[in-house]
């Protein structure tokens, strides 16, 4: 294993973070007797793999089900010097609440001290209001610092980069949870940002937000030879010194094993990655054209300025992916999503798109004769059973 300064914590922590959102037993608060003992064994295991591989960072979420309270069974069983621990607590409007939530988790965890909690989905200037005005969330997580109880507090994220920089720039966070990886590159400013000034860096779910790489397209897997994706996107990710761990959502013990693959590439980073991203830019380059891929971004609406509040920017992402990399199975996932992922997944699909009026919204844009049938014709590929988040499921 290899470990960086997770910023200004000082905390020097794994390149990859074992998350926890995968392998427990429910999205929902269960009596512990009621979690198979088959499903507790395979935690333990997994936990006890990532240990024996260097990964030392544990991380969880109040809003991961049973995760916390599954880990409250082995934890404490382990040296806990050789351990960073991380939970989450969502945002709430009334502090109260949050302080319950967080007494919560560390009865979960049954650990008296967290070595970093994350204030979790910070995904809107809302949310990042709540958390840092005059005895809110934030306060909240202080006085428990203060007790000694958690160490260094940060936030998580799916928000847009703009509210992601203006919680870094507030100088109240020591670290950032956020997205970032080969095909979804727009949060880079707030990881510049992040640097500035001397935070951890992780980047969430790289191998599954960042592709579904665990089962990748065929075109994908041979644009990234002779890397697996999983190995491309992880060494492209860290081959960036200002990113510091990534999270593998483990299920099962194997699961670390073809991330670990990466770790003896590192040093040839340099020379490894410019063949693969030439291969990549060339594929998407033939399927959508230098003009389209220079320009597509250009003056696009936000869902909360467009008619219907269709998410325009995530739908003509996920065109691209499906034309240059035939990644059809991630966009579809990702599409239907949208309309019931709430601020974690904002916006709407491109439905009837007969009854609105796009032109005023798109006036900014180059492409604003053709967007409209691009958003038909994705939502035609696409649009199926409507998929809500694991959380919520």
């Amino acid at each position: 294993m290899q470990y960086r300064r997770f910023g200004r914590t000082e905390l020097q922590i794994p390149v990859f973070s074992c998350g926890g959102m995968r392998y427990q037993h429910s999205w929902k608060d269960i009596p512990q007797w009621q979690i198979p003992k088959k499903n507790q064994e395979n935690l333990e295991a997994t936990i006890r793999r990532a240990l024996d591989v260097g990964i030392t960072h544990i991380e969880t979420a109040r809003g991961y089900g049973t995760s916390e309270i599954q880990l409250g069974k082995i934890l404490p069983t382990l040296p806990r010097e050789q351990l960073i621990v991380q939970t989450k607590v969502s945002p709430t409007a009334d502090p109260k609440e949050f302080r319950q939530t967080l007494e919560q988790s560390l009865r979960n965890l049954r650990l008296d001290y967290v070595e970093l909690l994350g204030i979790h989905g910070v995904n809107t200037a809302g949310l990042l209001e709540d958390t840092l005005r005059p005895g809110g969330c934030l306060e909240v997580a202080q006085e428990f610092q203060k007790q000694g109880r958690i160490g260094h507090i940060g936030f998580s994220t799916h928000a847009p980069t703009w509210v992601i920089v203006k919680a870094i720039e507030s100088g109240q966070f020591d670290y950032v949870n956020l997205h970032w990886y080969y095909i979804l590159q727009e949060n880079w400013p707030a990881i510049e940002a992040a640097t500035r000034h001397d935070m951890g860096v992780f980047i969430i779910s790289p191998s599954d937000k960042g592709g579904h790489l665990y089962s990748p397209s065929q075109k994908l897997v041979d644009l990234c030879a002779p890397l697996s994706p999983i190995v491309f996107n992880d060494l492209f990710c860290l081959s960036h010194p200002q990113v510091h761990t990534l999270s593998i959502g483990a299920s099962r013990p194997s699961d670390f094993d073809e991330h670990l693959k990466t770790l003896p590439l590192l040093d040839n980073a340099s020379e490894i990655l410019p063949p693969i991203l030439q291969q990549l830019e060339q594929a998407a380059l033939e399927a959508l054209g230098s003009d389209w891929l220079r320009t597509w971004k250009v003056g696009l609406p936000t869902p909360e300025e467009t008619p219907g509040n269709i998410n325009i920017p995530i739908i003509l992402w996920l065109h691209n992916l499906l034309e240059a990399f035939e990644m059809e199975e991630f966009a579809k996932a990702r599409y239907n999503l949208l309309g019931s992922g709430g601020h974690w997944f904002p916006g709407k699909q491109a439905e009837g798109l007969d009854r609105l009026n796009l032109s005023p919204c798109l006036q900014r844009s180059p492409h604003a004769s053709q967007i409209p049938d691009l958003l038909a014709e994705t939502h035609q590929r696409l649009a199926g059973q409507a998929v809500k988040r694991l959380s919520n499921a």
